[in-house]
């Protein structure tokens, strides 16, 4: 079984920084793309940013040049640096990861997501 680990989230104010953590752990072979996605209260999961095992990021157009997506592939983990905080990036921050596991099978995990709040 492969899990994923969320952890960082908190109440921060407007302009603060948060940085996230996600930890994939189990039988993994490889990971290929891994992503955080966001749910603000009454809303739809939205897309956050991307980064693919070569590297190339992806990011929503609302945090570009605010949040930071990296991954350390030794230690399984990939990171959201968010700075600039403000309201509206205030929801439950998940992340997902496309893995290779023991079985030689390609799968969609999630984990269970961390809550971001932005507020004076």
């Amino acid at each position: 079984q492969v899990q994923l680990v969320e952890s960082g989230g908190g109440l921060v104010q407007p302009g603060g920084s948060l940085r996230l953590s996600c930890a994939a752990s189990g039988s993994i072979v490889s990971i290929n793309s891994m992503a955080w996605y966001r749910q603000a209260p009454g809303n739809q999961r939205e897309f956050v940013a991307e980064i693919f095992i070569g590297e190339t990021t992806n990011y929503r157009g609302a945090v570009k040049g605010r949040f930071t997506i990296s991954r350390d592939n030794a230690k399984n983990t990939m990171y959201l640096q968010m700075n600039n905080l403000k309201p509206e990036d205030t929801a439950v921050y998940y992340c997902y990861a496309n893995i290779r596991d023991g079985t030689g099978g390609l799968g969609k995990y999630w984990g269970k997501g961390t809550l971001v709040t932005v507020s004076s």
